[in-house]
């Protein structure tokens, strides 16, 4: 069967791999911005030595490609219900954060000095990152929704990667700023280094990647039988349908 081409608006659709994309994508999303946040890293480069960048880079590009694979396959639409249930995820995990580390530890429990040093700036953190994570989406997703429209489906690999382009420069410009301007451990001249780090590290993730996002991509238009265009769309990020 040959996959429908829908103008989003028109028609009333239910998926078999959405809430799967869905849950991968928020699982990614936590993941990336508790453990590989806060701590800065390095490689070392020929000619140029130490350049620092932040740990999490490795994976949290992965949530950008799951959420370039919602935009493409589903629509911006449902884009924007997964980029809502992530914000409210890492909403609950800055609750949680900061509960577990407010709590008392056992007598003889040697590890809460550790604990606060990892979670304890997490509301700060957590708030950069939900504000990051919140512009930084909503544009990758928009960007790539509308140069679907533009291009009438064509030059997948332009999308993905101007899209990324837009959405992890946004990202990286507001996340890195707001959680570590201040800190000890984190000068300025290492700040700007990371969020040009991460954002280049970003992109050319996106890049490398995107035979597999066509392959991602390929399978599941195959699979769900759909050709999303969002003409019609309402995009702003608070509309309810």
């Amino acid at each position: 069967m040959e996959n429908r081409a829908i103008t989003v608006g028109q028609e009333q659709l239910s998926f078999r791999y959405y809430d799967l994309v869905m849950a991968a994508f928020v699982t990614i999303l936590l993941l990336s911005n508790l453990i590989g946040a806060s701590k800065p890293s390095y490689i070392t480069l020929p000619l140029i030595g130490q350049w620092s960048l932040g740990a999490g880079v490795l994976f949290f590009p992965v949530s950008y490609i799951i959420g370039d694979v919602l935009t493409e396959v589903y629509g911006y639409a449902r884009a924007r219900r997964v980029i809502w249930t992530g914000f409210a995820a890492l909403l609950f995990m800055a609750f949680m954060a900061w509960i577990v580390v407010l709590l008392p530890a056992a007598e003889g429990w040697p590890g809460q000095e550790a604990y606060e040093f990892v979670f304890g700036n997490s509301w700060r953190i957590v708030l950069a990152s939900m504000v990051a994570f919140w512009a930084g989406e909503f544009a990758n997703s928009f960007v790539l929704a509308k140069m679907k429209v533009w291009t009438a489906g064509r030059h997948l690999w332009m999308r993905t990667i101007g899209s990324t382009i837009v959405g992890q420069g946004l990202d990286s410009l507001i996340f890195y700023p707001l959680a570590f301007w201040g800190l000890a451990g984190w000068p300025v001249d290492l700040l700007w280094q990371v969020i040009l780090s991460q954002w280049l590290i970003k992109t050319l993730w996106e890049a490398l990647l995107t035979p597999v996002t066509y392959l991602v991509v390929s399978k599941l238009k195959r699979a769900e039988r759909v050709e999303i265009f969002d003409e019609h769309t309402n995009f702003s990020p608070f509309a309810s349908r």
